[in-house]
């Protein structure tokens, strides 16, 4: 069996998973951006705004505060928690990651450059609300 990001692929062809994978979009994603917005509001952290057009497209922005957030899901991002290498096509994946991990760090070197803080959560975070919650306070400085 095959996992990737929570989706379990048991006995399908390669091109049925790269079908599969093709339709994962970016944004409105419910295990991520999804998630962080509803606990946004429940814990009452207000004047964010979505996909401003800023280096990375940020998936939350805090314009007052200069505060940019991601949420990166553990297996795009190759979290060192979550992250599992599939068995299949492996060098492809290792090379993917890789990019993507260094393309967050460029993003986030140029936008510190432009005066923004960055704060990225991995997707595995947010199953503890208050910690999220207390996370951005703080880079907010709210406490």
């Amino acid at each position: 069996m095959v996992s990737y990001a929570g989706m379990r692929f048991v006995g399908q062809t390669t091109p049925e998973r790269s079908r599969i994978m093709s339709a994962v979009r970016s944004r409105r994603n419910r295990s991520t951006e999804l998630r962080l917005e509803s606990i946004l509001r429940a814990h009452r952290l207000f004047g964010w705004r979505r996909h401003l057009p800023l280096s990375g497209c940020p998936d939350f922005t805090f314009r007052v505060q200069r505060l940019v957030i991601f949420v990166d899901g553990c297996f795009w991002h190759g979290c060192p928690i979550c992250y599992r290498s599939p068995r299949t096509n492996q060098d492809f994946w290792a090379r993917k990651v890789s990019i993507n991990r260094a393309r967050d760090r460029q993003v986030n070197a140029r936008l510190r450059e432009q005066g923004w803080r960055v704060l990225r959560l991995w997707e595995h975070s947010l199953k503890d609300e208050d910690k999220v919650a207390r996370r951005i306070r703080r880079a907010l400085d709210l406490g």
